[in-house]
């Protein structure tokens, strides 16, 4: 039977960012395609334009399909999306850029959503110029979980660290207000099935920062650690989740305690995300808690360098990675989960099975006298 190679369906993003210079670097590597079938939605003049302007991506052919259905094995596909005649205007948010990546990502989805991909990795959009195009969304989370269904956590991973987000795109503001025992203990209840499913992690310990300096200080700097934090934490303690803290964000980070821990759980978006930027910065950005899977680069547009053929492909790289790895270690966890009871009996019995068969040495050492 031949091996089913994952289909890794990859959004444009914004056109005038650093979205298509990622991509066609990451794919002009013919060794990616021995990993998955990439199955790229945009528009092939985005595609030609920064191709041409990139050293070294002679090798990068696109193969233009209807659908990722068609997908060829061994080859970089592309799904044409969007006006033939756009115009590309790198570092400049335009209308038509964030047009281009509403259509990318809509019709991404909808091959998502029809299984003709197995997860998708996005290029990062410019958020504001996407409100203008009638986008009412925050990011590409919220859309995804409007889409997809389930309850969404975002986590930033790496080889060396996980972060969750209590809370995601708010304004600082409104964090204090947004924070509550039961949204901590369902960040808890998402971040550990995650690491178990997703990550292949038996019982996670996870580390939970406080959201004040020095942890609040016993009140004094703030009544949300003894009147939320710590209550969720007991809470999920009584779940059996493995959650510590709350930790002073400073002290965890600059002492290596978080290397102690399976993840970290912060309470808003640049409390876990600069930390994890500054020790990882090529990691990547899960969406944990949908129906699906997908994974982007943890940058934005970078606008200042679009067009000039210097961006690093290593983050986009890594969330192809990503998406192949936790697409294959959720099926298998999916797999070994149904029907335990009949499993462990199979088990059980090949085991005894095996321990029956296996040669005595002794017995053998005795015949061979």
């Amino acid at each position: 039977m031949a091996e089913h190679r994952l289909r890794i369906g990859i959004t444009q993003g914004d056109t005038n960012g650093i979205g298509w210079e990622v991509i066609l670097k990451t794919f002009a590597d013919p060794r990616m395609t021995e990993l998955c079938t990439p199955v790229i939605y945009g528009s092939p003049r985005a595609a030609a334009f920064y191709r041409d302007r990139i050293e070294g991506l002679d090798e990068c052919l696109l193969t233009e399909v209807t659908t990722a259905d068609e997908a060829r094995r061994g080859k970089v596909n592309l799904v044409p999306v969007g006006a033939e005649e756009l115009a590309v205007e790198p570092g400049q948010p335009t209308r038509e850029a964030a047009h281009a990546a509403v259509e990318s990502l809509r019709t991404a989805v909808e091959e998502l959503r029809a299984h003709r991909i197995d997860a998708l990795v996005t290029a990062p959009f410019n958020k504001e110029s996407m409100h203008e195009d009638r986008f009412p969304f925050t990011g590409h989370t919220e859309f995804l979980a409007s889409e997809l269904g389930g309850e969404p956590l975002m986590i930033m991973c790496s080889d060396v660290l996980r972060v969750g987000l209590a809370t995601i795109h708010l304004p600082l503001s409104e964090v204090s207000r947004a924070i509550t025992p039961e949204g901590i203990v369902r960040a808890l209840r998402l971040l550990r099935q995650s690491l178990v499913r997703d990550f292949g992690i038996v019982e996670p310990r996870i580390a939970v920062l406080a959201l004040n300096p020095h942890a609040g200080d016993g009140g004094l700097l703030g009544p949300e650690e003894e009147e939320i934090i710590r209550p969720a934490i007991r809470t999920a303690a009584g779940e059996g989740i493995l959650a510590f803290g709350p930790f002073a964000a400073d002290g965890l980070f600059a002492g290596c305690g978080y290397m102690k821990y399976d993840a970290v759980l912060a309470m808003y978006h640049d409390q876990g995300l600069a930390p994890f930027k500054a020790l990882t910065p090529d990691g990547v950005n899960f969406t944990a808690g949908l129906s699906e899977i997908r994974t982007s680069p943890d940058h934005g547009t970078a606008y200042d360098i679009a067009g000039r053929g210097v961006a690093d492909p290593q983050s986009m790289r890594n969330a192809v990675y990503a998406a192949i790895d936790i697409t294959t270690r959720r099926r298998a966890w999916e797999e070994w989960s149904r029907r335990p009871l009949q499993r462990a009996e199979r088990d059980r019995s090949n085991r005894d099975v095996s321990v029956r068969d296996l040669p005595d040495p002794e017995k053998e050492a005795a015949a061979e006298a």
